[in-house]
């Protein structure tokens, strides 16, 4: 997520399901005052919605077999991950699995934005699915 606003590490943004991006946009567009970009992301099988001010990026299934559709399917809408800022993706895996973190894929993929991206698994997350973004200065 970076159309102009620097990001520096920490929160890059929060992972938002939804069933809706027109439903889910108009509300939090209401809610923050702001309009969001629209964005799919063919190889997680999604359309974003992102709210660059406010670090919400909301998540839509394009397909059944998507992992957002089974995330509503089986939990609903709602919080789906948070997002954190890294300056070297391979670095920062190749550190974290020396520490035992499992992550949903082997290597790093193509997200929003274009932007290199990895989810560490909720189970060494204390349940929480966390993504990791590079964000290169």
């Amino acid at each position: 997520m970076s159309n102009g606003i620097e990001r520096k590490k920490g929160i890059n943004h929060i992972g938002i399901a939804v069933k809706s991006l027109k439903e889910a946009g108009e509300r939090f567009s209401k809610m923050l005052g702001e309009v969001g970009h629209e964005e799919t992301v063919s190889g997680e099988g999604v359309r974003t919605l992102i709210f660059e001010e406010h670090m919400i990026e909301l998540l839509e299934p394009v397909s059944d077999g998507s992992a957002i559709a089974k995330f509503i399917e089986k939990r609903g809408e709602g919080l789906h991950h948070i997002a954190i800022t890294v300056d070297n993706i391979e670095k920062k895996v190749e550190e974290l699995r020396a520490q035992g973190f499992v992550f949903t894929a082997e290597k790093p993929s193509t997200g929003a934005g274009g932007k290199k991206v990895i989810f560490i698994h909720p189970k060494s997350a204390n349940g929480v699915l966390i993504e990791l973004v590079e964000e290169r200065e």
